[in-house]
């Protein structure tokens, strides 16, 4: 099941999903995937220069911030599958379908990672991403979120880009960084990937800091035909 198709990277199998925000542009950033859940509102195309200028500009504050503020993994969209949220999206953004044995054990498979393109062909080897980290979400919340709505990002499924299935290794190089500090080996996957940022951030009413602004107006200026369409959270 593929989950939203970036016109930007995606043509064929065994191409995996490359995210974008619920962005859909003429290079659109969106992200292979099923349907979003639930009413739909979306905003209408921004390019991405204007999406950017929207983003609330604040000091990031790390103080206090731990991993488990977000609980995660969840039961997922579906209770009764066996799978929790992390094993629902890497089903999700299957390039090749993996068999699914009981307690939602995956073997065999295709996935393509977009942060590296790599093709990995191990569950295994994959890691399920929060496009932005929850340690930037932390630090880029305008006011203290509830545990609740912590829950609900941590397992946002009803948007195609807060959560990707990549590689361990693109995953660990990335850790908690934002896109001043760390962009994906792919420079292909460059636009697509700045306009997933400004989605989610926008989607999830969170702030930048004036050296992630700097990092997304410059790779802005690379990407003129990208836009960025975004579903507010609840």
């Amino acid at each position: 099941m593929l989950r939203g198709l970036p016109a930007l990277a995606l043509c064929a199998l065994p191409l995996l999903a490359t995210p974008a925000a619920y962005s859909a542009p003429a290079e659109t950033a969106g992200r292979a995937g099923t349907a979003a859940v639930g009413p739909v509102r979306m905003r209408a195309p921004l390019p991405l220069f204007e999406a950017i200028d929207r983003l609330p500009n604040a000091v990031e504050h790390r103080a206090g911030y731990k991993r488990d503020l977000y609980k995660h993994w969840n039961k997922g969209l579906n209770g009764g599958d066996g799978c929790d949220t992390r094993k629902e999206v890497i089903l999700a953004e299957a390039a090749v379908a993996p068999q699914v044995a009981a307690g939602c054990k995956l073997t065999g498979g295709s996935w393509r990672s977009a942060y590296d393109n790599l093709v990995v062909t191990d569950a295994g080897r994959l890691d399920v991403d929060h496009f932005v980290p929850l340690a930037e979400v932390y630090d880029s919340e305008q006011a203290p979120w509830s545990a609740t709505r912590r829950e609900a990002y941590a397992n946002d499924q009803n948007s195609p880009d807060t959560l990707i299935a990549v590689s361990a290794a693109s995953n660990r190089s990335k850790a908690d960084k934002d896109p001043a500090e760390w962009l994906p080996s792919d420079g292909s996957y460059h636009c697509t990937y700045a306009a997933t940022w400004v989605g989610t951030k926008l989607r999830w009413d969170l702030a930048v800091d004036d050296n992630e602004r700097q990092a997304l107006l410059g790779l802005a200026e690379d990407c003129p035909t990208t836009t960025v369409v975004y579903e507010p959270a609840p």
